[in-house]
């Protein structure tokens, strides 16, 4: 067990939540939602990474949402911001040692699909790495050696459809490419990716993927679309826009996680 979760055991009473969640940016309104709420900063937490962005407040809230038991991460680190990888590879570590049997993940991200705007909504089917890096680097044993079929469990993706379908939310799937920012990508590297296969293209979520499937996991993850991709719009792309453009999405996404908490997870 990590320092972190030992610590959150002793303040918590050994609370075992069964769902962690990782708010991104524009996203952390949700943990508003999550009834019976304990708070810790990052701060008292061994291996929170306090982060740089703006949109993200560096806390873990512990609760409920629904019948289901939850750890809400309000922001996470990035590569970008000190060149690491495995930034959070504790954060990840210890929501599977509280009891965390599932991770859902959430971003911000450029949209390479035409019908999918800024508001809409991506639920991630598979991710290409283009940064060349993984939080795995300099492990040692077999465990490294991790599977990445079926990385974003389909039967959580089938749960989100009919979700979807009964609230009335347009919900587009797609592949996420990962660069590693924190510059946004050049035209040529959103045609790149586009040829590669990707539909959406984002600074993060892809470490926390390959840590939650080395800790056996199940994983699902959604995208926020906040802009289309660099040479697909004429509007200069900025983090300001990411803020200002996530509301919209940022509700739907809010509407599919409580929905999926309220219902089983087996």
């Amino acid at each position: 067990m990590t320092d972190a979760a030992k610590v959150i055991k002793k303040k918590t009473n050994g609370f075992a939540p069964k769902v962690g969640i990782v708010l991104g940016s524009g996203l952390g309104g949700f943990a508003d939602a999550v009834e019976d709420a304990h708070v810790i900063g990052y701060e008292e937490l061994d291996g929170f990474p306090p982060s740089g962005v703006h949109g993200h407040a560096s806390r873990l809230v512990l609760g409920r949402v629904g019948q289901t038991d939850v750890a809400v991460c309000q922001g996470r680190a990035h590569y970008y911001e000190h060149g690491n990888p495995a930034a959070m590879k504790e954060v990840v570590r210890t929501l599977k040692a509280i009891g965390c049997e599932t991770l859902i993940l959430t971003n911000a991200a450029g949209s390479l699909l035409e019908e999918a705007q800024p508001g809409a909504v991506i639920m991630l089917n598979d991710h290409i790495n283009l940064t060349g890096v993984s939080p795995l680097f300099n492990e040692t044993g077999n465990s490294r050696f991790v599977d990445m079929v079926d990385a974003y469990d389909p039967s959580i993706r089938t749960k989100l459809e009919t979700i979807a379908k009964d609230n009335g939310i347009t919900l587009h799937q797609g592949v996420y490419a990962w660069f590693c920012g924190p510059h946004f990508e050049t035209a040529a590297e959103i045609r790149m990716a586009k040829t590669l296969g990707a539909d959406a293209v984002g600074m993060s979520t892809v470490p926390e993927v390959i840590l939650a499937r080395e800790a056996s996991m199940k994983v699902a993850a959604m995208s926020i679309v906040t802009n289309m991709a660099a040479g697909m719009s004429t509007t200069a792309l900025s983090h300001e826009q990411t803020m200002d453009n996530a509301a919209e999405g940022a509700a739907k996404v809010q509407t599919l996680i409580t929905a999926l908490l309220e219902g089983s997870l087996s």
